[in-house]
């Protein structure tokens, strides 16, 4: 699987270090509570607000330069909005990685 990187950040900075560490920073700040929030709808089985928390974590995941995973999550987004969960294991994985990518930096 790919990994994630901040390409697409050091690019739109310019070699502005600050505003690199304020995208990572709301980056940080909001994926958890973003999952958490995924989850729980998914969970409840309302998929229509869970493609809606998909939607928004798409943002994050092309950020990061995952474009294999973009394209996961749009699928599973449309899959959701289908009453459809056959991804989510797959959106999960790419969930982890980005935790853990977050981990890091």
């Amino acid at each position: 699987m790919e990994k994630p990187n901040l390409s697409y950040v050091e690019t739109m900075s310019r070699g502005d270090e600050s505003f690199v560490k304020k995208i990572i920073g709301v980056i940080k700040d909001e994926f958890s509570g973003e999952v958490e929030e995924y989850n729980s709808n998914y969970n409840s089985e309302n998929f229509k607000l869970a493609a809606e928390n998909v939607h928004k974590l798409k943002h994050k995941i092309s950020i990061l330069g995952l474009e294999k995973s973009y394209a996961v999550a749009n699928d599973h987004e449309n899959s959701l909005k289908e009453g459809k969960g056959n991804l989510h294991e797959d959106f999960l994985s790419i969930l982890q990685i980005i935790k853990d990518f977050l981990g890091t930096i």
